[in-house]
């Protein structure tokens, strides 16, 4: 059973900086495309970072610059670093890990969220 397990929310004023980490079990994150998604409050869930199995990244408009996704095969563990957080970046955050099997279905697992909040 494939677990992923997010920790490193909190509460961080403006201008600060957060670093999320999504830890993996059940599985080897290294075949999968894993991702950071977010929900704001009536909002729906939306893409922040990707990275691929070749550690090809990509970033939604409103975070590239400020956030960096990464990955530690050898750690099975899925990161990203936030800074110069602002007050829309408050979400819910979920970390994704997606692939395509061998049938051509897609596979795709959530976490269960961290909470990052950006106030003064």
């Amino acid at each position: 059973q494939v677990q992923l397990v997010e920790s490193g929310g909190g509460l961080v004023q403006p201008g600060g900086s957060l670093r999320l980490s999504c830890a993996a079990s059940g599985t080897i994150i290294s075949i999968y495309t894993m991702g950071w998604y977010r929900q704001a409050p009536g909002k729906q869930r939306e893409v922040v970072a990707t990275i691929t199995t070749n550690d090809s990244t990509d970033y939604s408009d409103s975070v590239k610059g400020r956030f960096t996704i990464s990955r530690d095969n050898a750690e099975n563990t899925v990161y990203l670093q936030m800074s110069s957080l602002i007050f829309d970046d408050t979400a819910v955050y979920y970390c994704n890990a997606r692939r395509r099997s061998v049938f051509g279905s897609i596979n795709s697992y959530w976490g269960q969220g961290t909470q990052v909040t950006v106030s003064s």
